[in-house]
């Protein structure tokens, strides 16, 4: 089941933040050997709330060492298979800390209630505007989900150098991607709420709400049907800048792309709809070499 070919939400904005990233780890299959610190901590920091709300679920008594000795397997684990790259200033040492910090302040809050599910994988199927399902179906996998009054939320949890904003959440895809799992499968709609540690000199956290609805689900499958397109053509280039690029596994790869040279010489001749020929410049005319079988003719200045 895992290998069956799935949209996810991580994959949907790694093709639409930098589609060369996307080609290197999900077409040509090419290992990643580093990991940025943020997604170190955000990965060793879930570890931690998943061991805490999974012993809530099972109504077990709160132990932190448990929830903290996840977070430090989890980090280790990192370690083990992956270079962490560290951003200037940052240090291993710091970054265990705050991650441990952040578990702790999470702690002191009041529990959350009525859970249904932690960690759990959802696979449904996608559907444009149209109503027309995808042939490649979603994968969400949501961090909680909650029942209070009836109402299901999906509690997503984030690790961050700043506060969100309000249209930080709003135009986020990954609340679509939620809603749309639980309408699919359980027939219901769900509301969903962030839940941020902070990652700020002195911790805090931050709760944003947010809703979706059946348009915004029918809009995600147009652009997941778009990018599958652009996808099945081998549409894949480097955005680059300094947020893609400075923790990027890929950057040797990505400096060594691009296309073959040409000899100065070669001509590479234009076949364009003869029809198209007589709206064309002078200029244009004289670069363009028209060839079209019993409808074609050079275009001479």
């Amino acid at each position: 089941m895992r290998d069956r070919p799935h949209w996810s939400y991580s994959a949907i904005t790694q093709y639409l933040r930098c589609p060369l990233q996307y080609f290197f780890q999900r077409v040509l299959g090419i290992p990643s050997h580093s990991i940025g610190t943020g997604l170190a901590l955000g990965s060793a920091v879930h570890a931690g709330l998943a061991e805490y709300h999974q012993r809530l679920q099972r109504k077990e008594a709160l132990d932190t060492e448990l929830v903290l000795k996840a977070f430090h397997e989890c980090w280790d684990e990192k370690e083990l298979n992956e270079t962490i790259q560290y951003r200037d200033g940052d240090t291993r040492e710091d970054s265990i800390e705050q991650g441990v910090h952040l578990l702790e302040l999470y702690l002191k809050e009041p529990p959350p209630e009525g859970i249904v599910a932690v960690e759990q994988r959802i696979l449904v199927p996608l559907y444009n505007s149209l109503g027309e399902y995808l042939e490649t179906p979603l994968v969400a996998i949501t961090d909680l989900i909650t029942e209070t009054n009836e109402d299901l939320t999906v509690r997503e949890f984030k690790t961050s150098g700043r506060a969100y904003s309000e249209s930080d959440v709003a135009s986020s895809l990954q609340p679509t991607c939620y809603v749309h799992a639980v309408r699919e499968t359980l027939g219901r709609d769900a509301n969903v709420e962030y839940t941020v540690l902070v990652k700020t000199k002195t911790p805090k956290i931050q709760r944003l709400k947010t809703s979706r609805f059946a348009e915004d689900c029918g809009r995600l499958g147009d652009l997941v049907q778009t990018i599958q397109r652009a996808v099945d053509l081998g549409i894949f280039y480097p955005v680059e800048s300094p947020m893609n690029c400075s923790t990027c596994p890929y950057r040797q790869p990505c400096r060594e792309w691009g296309q073959k040279p040409r000899a100065q010489d070669e001509f590479v001749p234009l076949t364009i709809p003869l029809e198209m020929a007589c709206s064309l410049n002078s200029t244009a005319r004289a670069a363009v070499c028209v060839s079209q079988p019993d409808k074609a003719s050079s275009v001479a200045p």
